[in-house]
């Protein structure tokens, strides 16, 4: 035999070695679903969830993947898709490789905000500042700096005039009545800041908020 019929003999045998794979896969599919039911797809945990974990797109895409099992291992409620999950929490801690089921998640609660508290020695204070788009309406701890009228030489000076004070409350909107470009917030303060920043809105060329104050009190 030449070596080109060798070879076509030898791609000859391949096909129905591959025709004959296939037909058994079909074959032994075909046995699988007619004992445990059709493929259906179901979502499988590849990461451990907390309970009252949400599931957000980023978990959902990281966390999650679809298979395919018989119909008759699929629990009920099995969702199919990952997208019917996202937005919900779990209702119980969750392992890796659980079913996500409908049972498994809920809406998640509705979670009271926290609102901050001045403080003991505190008191609750409005004050006009610039800038305060940059805090978000975020609470925390800020400084408070102060920048005077420019002076003789042309330069307005600014200082610290309350350090890592209780930000409370930042106005819907960032609107102040003071002016535009200001926004109304309310702060912690001493009783001696509160009479320092009164002052200062009276004389200071722009009173603004630095996050995350660390300095002393």
């Amino acid at each position: 035999m030449s070596r080109r019929r060798r070879a076509l003999a030898l791609i000859g045998l391949a096909a129905v070695a591959a025709i004959a794979a296939m037909a058994m896969v079909k074959g032994y599919s075909s046995s699988v679903a007619g004992s445990y039911g059709e493929l259906r797809p179901v979502i499988v945990l590849t990461d451990a969830v907390p309970a009252g974990r949400r599931i957000s797109p980023a978990l959902a895409a990281r966390g999650l993947t679809a298979r395919r099992v018989p119909a008759r291992f699929v629990p009920a409620g099995a969702i199919g898709v990952p997208e019917r999950a996202v937005g919900l929490e779990t209702v119980v801690p969750m392992p890796a490789g659980s079913y996500l089921t409908a049972n498994s998640l809920r809406p998640p609660k509705k979670r009271k905000p926290t609102v901050p508290v001045p403080g003991r020695g505190r008191h609750p204070v409005e004050i006009a500042v610039s800038g305060a788009g940059a805090l978000d309406g975020a609470p925390g701890p800020v400084d408070v700096l102060v920048t005077t009228e420019p002076g003789p030489g042309g330069r307005g000076r600014t200082s610290v005039a309350a350090s890592a004070v209780p930000l409370i409350s930042v106005s819907p909107g960032g609107a102040s009545e003071s002016g535009p470009g200001l926004t109304q917030v309310t702060l912690g303060l001493t009783r001696q800041q509160a009479i320092r920043l009164i002052g200062a809105e009276s004389y200071a060329r722009r009173i603004t908020l630095l996050p995350g104050g660390g300095g002393r009190r």
